[in-house]
């Protein structure tokens, strides 16, 4: 199969990912729907989305047209055999937790048409652990975009070992449709590319906090000013998501049963209270007062 025969893509979980991945599914001149089993997120889905739109319209990087367009052609739905039923493509962007994913793989498998190629927005978990559940682990593969994906140029594309040629062409082709750089993977690896370095990163920043060497927001200066990164470590968590990471980790930890690989206390610590970062309004950081990061 080839772009031009994919009439319809599939988009399931409205968070932050999700809506977005979406949104550029329907501005590339796909039939796309966004699935979620929840309505009123669907509906924040579409408020956001229609504020970053209208942006861009004022921008002028997309035209008022072009923007009537792409909503004319993105559907919402709580069910997903209405959004799976007769779908060409599939890109899964539910919690980053493995259990959650197979039982969502293992439902699509059943309601989707056997061409259908299904992909995982995972940033961390490798698409066989998830193929396994399926009858059709030849047209699975990952998809990993980034955050925020109406922003970031980049799309890292895996294989596993029973992914076939022509379902990692067609992810390739799907990326180039909705205007995304994308980079082939050809072995799996947990956390692909961009994240094991990232995680590198991340884990000796918390690491020299927990320690007592620097006050977080402080080690976000160094990094910033002396390294000259666009953002800290300790600020990208709130912008990813907190919860993001650490269910990486749990996920890495229960793989390898390292020690070494377990999320820092200090990370769980947030994530126990709900502190996530941005979407939830306090993270490292809190952004309560008109947004400001403080």
């Amino acid at each position: 199969m080839k772009a031009e025969h994919v009439n319809k893509i599939t988009v399931l979980g409205a968070g932050s990912m999700g809506h977005q991945i979406a949104m550029l599914c329907a501005l590339g001149g796909f039939d796309t729907y966004l699935q979620d089993i929840n309505e009123q997120a669907l509906t924040q889905a579409t408020d956001q989305l229609d504020g970053h739109m209208t942006k861009w319209v004022k921008k002028g990087k997309i035209s008022e047209h072009d923007k009537e367009a792409a909503f004319n052609r993105l559907h919402t739905t709580t069910n997903l055999e209405e959004a799976a039923a007769d779908t060409d493509f599939v890109i899964e962007a539910v919690v980053e937790k493995l259990d959650v994913k197979q039982k969502v793989f293992k439902q699509l498998d059943e309601i989707a048409p056997a061409h259908a190629v299904f992909a995982t927005n995972s940033s961390t978990i490798v698409n066989s652990q998830i193929a396994e559940v399926t009858g059709r682990p030849d047209r699975i593969c990952n998809m990993h975009f980034f955050y925020p994906a109406l922003v970031m140029d980049c799309v890292e594309v895996v294989q596993s070992d029973e992914t076939s040629e022509e379902t990692a062409q067609l992810a390739l082709e799907v990326c180039d449709r909705i205007g995304r750089t994308r980079v082939l993977l050809r072995k799996e690896l947990y956390g692909f590319i961009a994240n094991r370095i990232l995680f590198a990163l991340t884990k000796e920043a918390v690491h020299l906090y927990e320690e007592g060497y620097a006050d977080f927001k402080d080690i976000d200066t160094i990094c910033e000013k002396a390294l000259n990164h666009p953002i800290g470590p300790f600020a990208l968590m709130d912008l990813s998501g907190i919860d993001v990471g650490y269910y990486g980790n749990v996920q890495l930890y229960h793989e390898t049963g390292n020690p070494d690989d377990k999320p820092a206390k200090s990370v769980e610590e947030k994530v126990k209270k709900g502190e996530l970062g941005r979407k939830t309004g306090k993270g490292w950081y809190d952004y309560t007062k008109e947004g400001a990061r403080v």
